[in-house]
């Protein structure tokens, strides 16, 4: 198990051991926040995330969610050309995750008004897309590789792969205004296609993408 694995399951451990009641704060009842993914398939950033809930009857909150991930084979593997400029040897596709979610955030932990942590258990899934966009390498006149081109240089010539996306994860908000909200996501999401992502030529693909990821939000209540 990778470290980054290792990391979200302490996280999910501890809090699930140490989740207590506190009185409830419901001033507000709709929320929107806006993330930044990490994930075990991505590079440096993965992507970006959009969430926005409301609540129920119950106290909890109905969720609809939009994901833009940039998904990373395992198998990849930087190669520096003659030029300086990095490329991957083998590489087909990029995958770019287009994901739709529908879910719910359960109340764990309620933070006192003005301070404190709120827990939420969050379980989400909906449809996701797969944009299978080419991975262009540029040569010089000579036919060497010079590096790879543009990163969405091929993004309209992608073929549509359709999937569907489940998840499930922690949340824990901060923030001193009740009009505000910010915070981490800790969890795990499944993507599976319809078929293999063809995005290595020298290396399996695979149609299920399973992800530990940790996204970090703000937002606002109302």
């Amino acid at each position: 198990m990778s470290s980054f694995y290792k990391i979200i399951v302490l996280i999910l451990l501890v809090t699930g051991t140490t989740v207590l009641a506190q009185e409830r704060n419901d001033d507000f009842t709709i929320e929107n926040t806006w993330g930044i993914n990490k994930n075990t398939r991505s590079g440096l950033i993965g992507g970006f995330v959009f969430k926005h809930g409301v609540r129920n009857s119950s106290g909890n909150f109905t969720t609809y969610g939009l994901e833009l991930i940039d998904v990373r084979h395992p198998a990849e593997l930087k190669t520096i050309s003659n030029s300086g400029n990095s490329f991957i040897i083998g590489k087909r596709n990029y995958l770019f995750a287009i994901r739709g979610q529908y879910g719910r955030d359960f109340l764990l932990f309620n933070k006192a008004p003005q301070q404190g942590v709120q827990i939420n258990l969050v379980l989400a899934g909906g449809p996701s897309v797969g944009l299978e966009a080419p991975y262009k390498i540029d040569y010089d006149q000579n036919n060497t590789v010079v590096g790879r081109g543009f990163m969405f240089q091929g993004l309209f010539e992608s073929n549509i792969v359709l999937g569907v996306n489940v998840k499930t994860s922690l949340s824990f908000e901060f923030g001193t205004l009740k009009s505000s909200v910010s915070g981490f996501e800790a969890g795990f999401l499944l993507d599976a296609y319809s078929r293999k992502i063809d995005m290595m030529s020298d290396a399996e693909n695979y149609a299920v993408w399973p992800t530990a990821f940790i996204t970090l939000f703000y937002g606002s209540r109302k």
